[in-house]
């Protein structure tokens, strides 16, 4: 049910639960979570074996989701991303997150490219879009890098958040 996707350097697949190690020790890292969720708190174990059956769930419920990120060369998990729309989420976002050490390697412009592409294929959407918690100028550049275009403040369960919107690109048969 939840496809696997190939880039030249990652394999976007569903999470197994070998991965909630690294997921967990992920979401353990204050500095990766300053920007993530509603509080921007770190997770238990637990709460990331929650959020890994969460985004598992939505693919049977949406038929879209979020991917482990695994390192073709490694098989590491270096990531977690995709199309996020939980109830009461205003559009479907771009949503991404990784472990610091994958920082700076390119994992999320690569990763968030597949995503969209993807989701533009599969989707009935002109635009899909990512909420950015002002400060993240990281996840920006990633935005900005998948040509994203900044249209200004929006609020996310009570948080401001800045809006990034991806259109889908015009047929080359129109």
């Amino acid at each position: 049910m939840i496809p696997t996707l190939e880039t030249p350097r990652l394999i976007l697949r569903g999470f197994r639960e070998s991965d909630l190690d690294a997921l967990a020790a992920m979401q353990a890292d204050p500095e990766v979570m300053r920007f993530l969720g509603a509080t921007g708190q770190v997770r238990s174990r637990q709460e990331s074996w929650m959020g890994m059956a969460t985004a598992m769930g939505q693919w049977a419920l949406r038929g879209y989701g979020l991917w482990a990120w695994e390192e073709r060369a490694t098989g590491r998990f270096v990531g977690r991303g995709g199309l996020l729309n939980y109830e009461g989420w205003p559009e479907t976002e771009l949503a991404y997150a990784m472990p610091r050490a994958c920082w700076g390697q390119g994992f999320a412009t690569e990763a968030g490219r597949a995503a969209l592409d993807w989701g533009f294929a599969h989707l009935p959407v002109e635009r899909l879009v990512s909420f950015i918690k002002p400060g993240n100028v990281a996840s920006g550049r990633v935005a900005t890098r998948l040509g994203g275009a900044h249209e200004g403040m929006t609020e996310l369960l009570g948080t401001p958040c800045e809006l990034w919107v991806y259109r889908r690109a015009p047929s080359a048969l129109a």
